[in-house]
């Protein structure tokens, strides 16, 4: 039985290897991403059973896609999907600094995915189903999906999960900070940066953020503040923690690793300073290597963030 159910679209990952304008690229690397299947990744990193869902087209990178899901240890549901290709992601770095992420996924087979692709029996016999705020914005069937498996995960007293991830690609501040204030009332746990919280909630500060963000019915909201920490707020505490210090490579990812290692502690039953230390370890983890999902941590590399800058692990 799995632990974590999430679903939404995965794409290829083609990411330039030289700075500048991408017109002026020549070499990419070719990988994947998804903000709910790094999820899945990173909790089945850090020791957990994990299920991801999602439409892929019958093309090699549908292919990748299942291959690599697999091998990570992720339960993968890949429905394949004749009539539409697996969506594109393309990122470049515009400066050392500036990192340049553009998509092309409308009509893909992610964004077709619709209510009957989500079995309600495999929802129902997980403890938590992870979803975002990405799946909603793709199309008005993904959009039901999101609805239909909060309604089955809440009929099972399976804790929802709900990271904003909002992208504006995708949709307008006006009509995903609508979509969060019907939903977030049904969901258990919230990840939210504070630009992201404030779609919801005119609040600047994060700890008043996060108390805004609570009265609308979450028990547990999660603030990230990139290199200021993040803060918990549950059961009337407020928790904070300092992030840790490394040397950024590749920002992309790091708050699905945050996710993963809050939720991955909170199934092992981790006390809330421990599942949120291991949260900033994570989210720490993802920026040190290019990649969507490469550097996620297993249990075992959790302690490597505390040793010295020269330290050697022989």
């Amino acid at each position: 039985m799995t632990e974590l159910v999430t679903f939404g679209e995965t794409m290829a990952l083609f990411a330039a290897r030289r700075t500048g304008p991408l017109r002026f690229a020549r070499d990419f690397d070719l990988g994947l991403g998804g903000a709910e299947s790094n999820v899945a990744i990173g909790v089945a990193r850090l020791g957990h059973r994990a299920t991801w869902v999602g439409r892929v087209g019958e093309d090699e990178f549908g292919d990748l896609i299942r291959a690599t899901l697999t091998g990570e240890g992720v339960d993968t549901r890949a429905i394949p999907d004749p009539d539409a290709p697996t969506g594109l992601m393309i990122k470049g770095r515009r400066t050392a600094d500036l990192v340049d992420v553009r998509y092309y996924r409308k009509g893909s087979a992610g964004s077709r995915l619709r209510p009957d692709d989500l079995d309600p029996a495999l929802i129902s016999s997980a403890r938590v189903l992870h979803v975002s705020a990405i799946t909603p914005a793709l199309s008005p069937s993904a959009r039901e999906s999101v609805a239909h498996a909060i309604a089955a995960a809440r009929a099972a007293g399976v804790l929802v999960s709900l990271d904003v991830n909002y992208r504006r690609a995708l949709w307008t501040p006006q009509e995903a900070g609508a979509w969060l204030r019907d939903t977030i009332g049904g969901v258990d746990v919230l990840f939210a940066t504070v630009p992201e919280g404030r779609l919801v909630a005119d609040v600047e500060d994060p700890a008043e953020l996060a108390k805004a963000l609570a009265s609308l019915g979450p028990s547990y909201v999660l603030v990230k503040s990139g290199s200021q920490g993040a803060l918990e707020l549950s059961d009337g505490v407020l928790r904070r923690a300092r992030p840790y210090r490394v040397t950024e490579v590749d920002p992309v990812g790091a708050g699905d690793a945050f996710a993963a290692g809050w939720l991955a502690d909170w199934l092992a039953g981790a006390e809330p300073g421990r599942r949120l230390d291991t949260a900033c370890a994570a989210g720490a983890f993802a920026v040190t290597s290019q990649g969507d999902w490469e550097s996620l941590p297993r249990r075992a590399d959790l302690g490597l963030l505390g040793r010295s800058a020269d330290d050697v692990s022989r």
